[in-house]
């Protein structure tokens, strides 16, 4: 049983009890990300995550660290497009001090200049891991061409530019505009008492008032490109992708189970065709990631460069073919078993359960049961997934980012260009 409360400054707590566990996660939820910045303010909300762990009126760095420690918990943070999460996991026993050193954290946290400047280094290193990595150098270059003159494009870390304007003033400033009750959720999962972790909670944040704000997704300008990012690499790495829905939409369900058949598990279509009966490559998968109002379907695929007009070819090949409507009963049902497999399992821990019920309060304002779910992805019948094949692959809307030596291998995009052009329409 899901039960939720709202506080009377406007924080909603979720809650999920679990009673054969000793343990609990609790994570705080803000509808902030990089979807909320500008081009001056691009970075800051990932930032301010990092910052959070450096130090509040009550406790330095290092005994943040250590207080955590001596609990025998887990404590961490991540930052995506449209939320920032702070969360614990520590033993039942313990959660009352998890809840200090949290909203220690977000409310006490002090960002000293001294600590900026340090930190504002390490995320530059982050950020040239980052780059380091081809597979991410051609999912990010393709999130900006699909969400073109959108924040939905920002980059997550920001740019080494902007890092270095960051300041206390600026950090404080955007925190105080967008961190507010009313875009905050408190979610727990696990073995607690549902009326003692309600009053923590509001001893800890019932004095915290903020005005809500309005935040408006400017629509994308999606249009088909295709653009290289010159790296002396061995290999090539290429991203096919194209603009799709969001979580909210009827097609969500058929979508991920097209996702999973096309390229989402070794038994799927591009992984047998292109990888194991071909030898084109030696990775390949598809992927989605599904935001409120959008989404990005996106295949990978890593190649030496002699191979990647017919790695491309064979790729678009099986997208017509799945239009055409060859999509087999044996592999549309494994391919909704996995789903369901999946997700059943990934709710076999309290980090996970307190992760589903936070986002999807936060971000839905709803509840929604696992039955719900496995109803729902039951529910999808074949004809669902081919009207969302039908739209999602249409080679003429496809966008390709790839990166590699092309100083080596100039005439890549016009390769590229070539197998695009060809006709794949029976």
């Amino acid at each position: 049983m899901i039960k939720k409360h709202t506080l009377d400054n406007g924080i909603r707590i979720v809650m999920e009890k679990i009673d054969y566990v000793k343990s609990a996660s609790i994570g705080i939820w803000v509808n902030v990300g990089s979807n909320n910045e500008n081009e001056e303010t691009n970075g800051l909300s990932h930032f301010i995550e990092h910052m959070l762990f450096k130090g509040t009126e009550n406790r330095k760095a290092n005994e943040i660290a250590e207080d955590i420690d001596n609990l025998g918990g887990q404590l961490n943070a991540f930052t995506s497009k449209e939320c920032t999460c702070f969360y614990v996991k520590v033993l039942d026993e313990n959660i009352k001090d998890a809840v200090d050193i949290l909203s220690d954290m977000f409310f006490n946290s002090l960002f000293q200049q001294e600590e900026i400047d340090k930190e504002i280094s390490v995320v530059i290193e982050e950020i040239k891991m980052y780059e380091d990595s081809p597979e991410d150098v051609v999912h990010d270059k393709l999130t900006e061409l699909i969400f073109k003159n959108s924040p939905m494009a920002y980059n997550i870390l920001g740019t080494e530019e902007n890092l270095k304007t960051f300041t206390t003033k600026k950090v404080v400033e955007y925190m105080k505009k967008n961190y507010t009750p009313y875009n905050t959720v408190i979610a727990v999962a696990g073995s607690f008492d549902e009326q003692e972790f309600v009053r923590m909670i509001n001893e800890k944040f019932k004095d915290w008032h903020n005005d809500n704000i309005k935040h408006v997704d400017p629509e994308a300008e999606y249009k088909r490109s295709v653009v290289g990012v010159n790296k002396d690499l061995e290999q090539l790495h290429m991203c096919i992708g194209n603009k799709t829905i969001g979580r909210h939409h009827k097609n969500y369900y058929p979508l991920l189970v097209l996702n999973n058949l096309f390229g989402g598990t070794m038994s799927s279509r591009i992984f047998q065709e292109v990888r194991e009966k071909k030898g084109l490559v030696y990775s390949i998968y598809s992927f989605v990631s599904n935001y409120s109002n959008t989404g990005i379907f996106s295949i990978y695929a890593g190649m030496s460069y002699n191979q990647a007009e017919d790695a491309l070819r064979t790729i678009l090949k099986e997208m017509i073919s799945i239009k055409n409507g060859n999509i087999s009963d044996e592999e549309f049902n494994r391919a909704k078993q996995q789903i369901k497999g999946n997700y059943i399992l990934g709710l076999e821990s309290t980090s996970s359960r307190m992760s589903s019920i936070g986002r999807r309060e936060l971000l839905y304002n709803e509840i929604q049961y696992p039955e719900e779910v496995i109803e729902s992805i039951n529910n999808v019948k074949k004809k669902d997934v081919l009207n969302v094949a039908a739209e999602l692959f249409d080679i003429d809307s496809l966008s390709i980012t790839f990166t590699g030596n092309l100083n080596k291998n100039k005439d890549i995009e016009d390769k590229i260009n070539k197998v695009l052009g060809e006709k794949y329409e029976d």
